[in-house]
């Protein structure tokens, strides 16, 4: 491609990128079923809401393990294993903000209206949220001819992922609103600014990607490291369900980028988020 593209030119065919977006599309629809039905046994765990832990931690179940075995959770740890770069790697095992996270204090636990395992519900439905606002921000980018010329397989991409994290985000909200509390409708996070920053500023689909990366595997990790870490059997088979379909994104961006995804021997969390991100 041209200097209009700031450098960056698709490392793949378009061809390979769209087969790529068309097995996505397959794995979602695939999973959809199954994360509804999670759901909804979720939302039914969490009408009698028991006391959650400390703000910024995880509850734990002794039995998670066993239940994730039986939820699909060997499907969701090998997808992301088989999609995480090379670069990612890290024996890191804490649920972390990301890079770009602020300074922003999140409100205590005693103050939030999201408590528990709800705590974590809110989290997923942020981070879905920013990551349909962070697809939607670089279509209009793209449209605007702020990104140089853009590959048509690379905007249908992004269309089918901002989809698929929209449906999450509607699974997610369906678990609030059943427990009694108010939808997720923005992106309450404290690196959300940063994270638009970071938008505005790219000049190519090359750096989108590599933002949307970056999104796409703090998504990816949290929902793994909540999969060991939620005390409830629906949360763990929701986060199970949506995990392979996130580390699907992940994989395609890192074709995108020129950067073969390479398997990790040790799935890392380091990129997972905290439920201290969360500003409500």
């Amino acid at each position: 491609m041209s200097a209009g593209n700031g450098g960056w030119e698709l490392p793949i065919s378009e061809g390979e990128l769209s087969r790529l977006t068309r097995e996505l599309d397959e794995a979602h629809q695939e999973y959809l079923p199954r994360m509804h039905a999670a759901a909804a046994d979720l939302t039914e765990e969490l009408r009698d809401t028991r006391p959650g832990p400390v703000e910024g931690q995880w509850s734990r179940a002794g039995s998670r393990r066993g239940f994730l075995l039986g939820a699909g959770g060997v499907a969701a740890a090998l997808a992301l294993a088989a999609c995480s770069s090379g670069s990612t790697k890290s024996s890191a095992g804490g649920a972390s903000g990301t890079p770009m996270a602020s300074g922003t204090p999140a409100p205590s636990a005693t103050t939030s209206l999201y408590t528990g395992d709800l705590r974590v519900v809110a989290l997923a439905t942020a981070l879905e949220n920013q990551a349909v606002g962070a697809y939607a921000a670089a279509l209009a980018a793209a449209k605007a001819g702020k990104l140089g010329t853009v590959p048509a397989a690379v905007g249908t991409f992004a269309t089918t992922a901002m989809a698929q994290h929209a449906d999450h985000a509607k699974a997610w909200n369906a678990v609030l609103t059943g427990a009694g509390k108010p939808a997720i409708t923005g992106v309450p996070l404290s690196n959300q600014p940063a994270t638009l920053t970071a938008l505005g500023g790219a000049t190519s689909a090359g750096a989108v990607a590599q933002l949307a990366l970056d999104l796409e595997n703090q998504a990816a990790q949290t929902y793994l490291f909540a999969t060991y870490n939620v005390s409830s059997a629906g949360g763990i088979a929701t986060a199970a369900s949506i995990a392979p379909v996130e580390a699907m994104h992940a994989a395609i961006l890192n074709f995108v980028l020129g950067q073969y995804p390479v398997p990790d021997d040790f799935l890392p969390t380091d990129k997972a988020a905290s439920p201290a991100l969360l500003t409500v």
